[in-house]
């Protein structure tokens, strides 16, 4: 049980698997299963979340004139807010700005969050998804290391 919660953990916006690795192995869980747990977590969303994006956005324009229409309105909050924040780092380095931005274990950045802005900035998947992936293990490795040094 210990994997499948930290890897659902490492799915969460913001969380991911650079805290969910610290959930794991704070919680007393196997560090090399939860490190792996994590891992797969960074994966899925590199993989996953550039090609879904589009579909999030159709939706929200769905949600826009219903009842929901609240959702769809801090959405767009959260793209802009995304935007501005992640815009001058790939402006300036590009794919490394991005695998940077990633990188940085703060709220606000990640995969998620990089993955939104890689697409709001019109780069290609083809960039975005080592990006995501490289930024989001280097992400895991700046939090797994002072975790396993103190545990």
């Amino acid at each position: 049980m210990s994997f499948l919660e930290v890897f659902v953990m490492s799915l969460i916006p913001t969380f991911e698997g650079r805290y969910a690795v610290v959930y794991g192995i704070q919680r007393g869980y196997g560090i090399f299963e939860s490190i792996m747990a994590a891992i797969l977590g960074v994966i899925i969303l590199s993989l996953v979340l550039p090609y879904a994006l589009p579909y999030i956005d159709k939706i929200m324009e769905l949600l826009m004139s219903t009842p929901l229409g609240k959702i769809s309105k801090l959405y767009i909050y959260y793209l802009e807010r995304t935007r501005k924040k992640a815009s001058p780092y790939v402006k300036k380095w590009g794919f490394l700005g991005l695998v940077v931005f990633v990188a940085i274990p703060l709220p606000g950045t990640g995969i998620w969050t990089g993955s939104l802005a890689a697409y709001v900035l019109g780069i290609d998947k083809k960039s975005t998804i080592p990006a995501l992936l490289i930024g989001g293990l280097l992400s895991l490795a700046i939090t797994t290391l002072p975790t396993i040094s103190l545990h």
